[in-house]
């Protein structure tokens, strides 16, 4: 017997029809997105949880991140500007993101052009994470190589002595990025394998969206 005998998972039949879908997938997306927070079974699973992929040349790499905004054009997450992901996309502006919503048998696949948000609100944002995690940002070069998990306590240990409780101030390598969809797909887990699947592809000529049904 496979070991992936045992963790097939069947989904629920409830179904998806186009009929149900909203013109605007950004409107079905936040219909989708309130549900999933709604529902959500734990407080040790994010609703806004979002794998994120990006390349440059021939590496493509993927990662969790959070979605931290939203509205009816872009999504929007925050990181070091000098981690892996962020090179990448200095070189291809161009990232896909994927929610799954495994307590609701949804999934949700995004693609489309990157681009910084404005300093203004990676500040605003910033400055509304706890102090411990604007610490953080500042002592940790992401994705590079250290020496020891101590010799980063040492550095937090210090910037906390420099700045003596003042305000941490937003460092030049971090912020946000904001993602412009052209394609969205939303599938509906269903028995049997035969899952719904919606795409919106956006038409250039005139900024519609095209909906489409796509075979399972």
């Amino acid at each position: 017997m496979s070991l992936f005998d045992d963790i097939r998972k069947e989904y629920e039949n409830r179904g998806l029809e186009q009929t149900e879908l909203s013109d605007n997938p950004f409107q079905q997306f936040n219909t989708w997105f309130q549900l999933a927070v709604e529902t959500c079974p734990g407080k040790w699973l994010e609703p806004n949880a979002m794998s994120l992929s990006t390349s440059a040349k021939d590496v493509v790499t993927s990662r969790t991140v959070l979605l931290k905004d939203f509205d009816e054009r872009q999504l929007a997450f925050f990181t070091n500007y000098q981690s892996e992901k962020a090179q990448q996309l200095a070189a291809n502006p161009n990232a896909a993101l994927l929610f799954h919503w495994a307590w609701q048998g949804r999934q949700i696949r995004i693609t489309g052009p990157v681009t910084k948000t404005d300093r203004a609100v990676s500040d605003k944002y910033f400055h509304s994470r706890p102090r411990a995690s604007q610490i953080s940002a500042v002592v940790s070069q992401q994705s590079t190589p250290i020496q020891s998990r101590q010799h980063l306590e040492e550095l937090r240990g210090k910037l906390e002595q420099q700045l003596d409780g003042a305000e941490v101030p937003l460092p030049d390598y971090w912020g946000g990025y904001s993602i412009t969809p052209t394609r969205w797909e939303f599938w509906q887990g269903r028995e049997d394998r035969s899952h719904d699947r919606f795409r919106y592809s956006l038409d250039a000529t005139n900024g519609s969206w095209i909906i489409q049904r796509l075979a399972p």
